[in-house]
């Protein structure tokens, strides 16, 4: 296994010489951070680009695969096994993994249904920064809450941790929707990181939640006080997810972005209403941002017929996303649950009439700009998916408010200073302990 590898960066400046308002060494460590492997990597890329904008010094830490930064930023590239990237990971097993203990750990707990990412990134971060403390004045986790976000913090290094949502959700609802007892039990062993994960949540002080429905679930299942959460909404890509007014709009697409394989992502939902749909609006189209693999989504596509009519696009750049919002009637967020919702942001700031569940923060990022209804419901989905494609002049009035909205709350620059803000507080307070 390769040896870690810092690209670029700055010169390194101890946390004595901090005075009120220079710019801080900030390290943000990810255990995986490709923004195509979900939210973190999309945070990850744009809080740290939102933090240089503003003056500071940023290095990101992390295992593969690699994240996608700003030419700014110094990347610290920490070798993992990368289990998931290997054709045959049972069978890869050889003198240099025996000989690490943590390259074995990942090994067997990876070939016996674990995910050992987190914790064993914690290992190898924690071994990488026992020199380098003094380079930096804070350090701030991107939901890896591995033991090595306490031993680093016990070296003198104040930390500050990110929960987007409690996987505590995702666990109950992966569990709930799998359907034979060994697959729940695979499940609930894939699922055993959540341990370690809440308790060094708990022993995390202060904790930044991306909403107030997460806070309130973290408070809920990881049993942490509200007091010792504070809440800083994300940003959106307002500057790459803009309207496209060259690009025709389609009369009758429907576009959602959501995982065919996650349950969480309820999209099993909206091909259920996009069924109904069909019977009053036999040429509407429905687009996702996604890949189709075998299991329920498929076979529920299969069931209704309608496997041919649903077309699954993936590998996409951000321009070609936005690109599709241009084109979408109506864009729809069908989640069972989520922590933000960073497809429904992107929605809105294109430009996109949207209907959006009540799944977790759904509400407070859509405000009043789109149309809310209970999740996991297809026929509701489907009336307010019908109220819109009957009137032209309602999708254009909320189009217009959906841009202004983001506009006016949900910029990066926004969460970079409230998160700053944080950062100073946090040191202040590890000063004068």
């Amino acid at each position: 296994m390769n040896k870690p590898e810092k690209i670029s960066g700055t010169a390194p400046r101890r946390i004595t010489e901090i005075a009120d308002g220079a710019p801080l060494r900030i390290l943000l460590p990810s255990y995986r951070s490709d923004p195509h492997t979900g939210g973190q990597g999309i945070y990850m890329r744009l809080i740290s680009k939102a933090l240089v904008d503003l003056g500071h010094h940023v290095d990101v830490i992390s295992g593969p695969p690699y994240p996608e930064l700003d030419p700014r930023l110094g990347l610290i590239k920490l070798p993992s096994l990368d289990m998931y990237a290997r054709e045959n990971p049972i069978t890869c097993l050889n003198s240099e993994i025996i000989g690490n203990k943590t390259n074995l750990f990942e090994w067997w707990s990876h070939n016996w249904g674990g995910f050992p990412e987190p914790y064993t990134f914690g290992v190898r971060m924690a071994d990488y920064m026992r020199d380098k403390i003094d380079q930096y004045d804070i350090m701030h986790d991107n939901q890896t809450l591995c033991y090595g976000m306490l031993d680093v913090r016990d070296m003198g290094l104040p930390v500050v941790g990110t929960i987007h949502h409690p996987i505590t959700k995702d666990r109950r609802i992966d569990i709930a929707h799998a359907k034979w007892p060994w697959i729940k039990f695979l499940k609930w062993r894939w699922y055993s990181f959540l341990n370690m994960q809440i308790k060094v949540a708990r022993a995390l002080d202060p904790l930044i939640v991306v909403s107030d429905s997460t806070k309130r679930d973290v408070n809920t299942d990881f049993k942490i006080p509200m007091e010792r959460m504070v809440r800083i909404h994300h940003g959106i890509d307002h500057e790459l997810f803009t309207p496209q007014p060259h690009i025709t709009r389609r009369k009758k697409r429907l576009m959602a972005t959501a995982s065919a394989d996650v349950p969480l992502k309820g999209l099993i939902y909206l091909i259920r209403a996009y069924h109904m749909l069909l019977a009053d609006h036999p040429d509407l189209e429905l687009v996702v941002v996604g890949r189709l693999r075998e299991g329920q989504t498929m076979d529920e596509l299969n069931r209704l017929g309608i496997r041919n009519r649903v077309k699954f696009v993936s590998g996409l750049s951000g321009e070609d996303i936005r690109d599709l919002y241009a084109e979408a009637t109506i864009a729809v967020s069908p989640s069972v649950y989520e922590g933000f919702g960073f497809p429904a942001g992107e929605a809105l700031s294109c430009g996109v009439p949207l209907v959006a569940t009540d799944g977790g923060s759904l509400p407070e990022v859509v405000g009043d700009a789109g149309i809310i209804v209970p999740h996991s419901n297809p026929p509701a989905l489907a009336r307010a998916i019908d109220a819109l494609l009957h009137d032209e002049n309602r999708r254009k009035d909320m189009s217009v408010k959906a841009r202004q909205h983001i506009l006016d709350n949900f910029k990066w620059e926004r969460c970079a200073r409230e998160v700053v803000q944080l950062y100073r507080q946090t040191i202040a307070a590890q000063k004068a302990a």
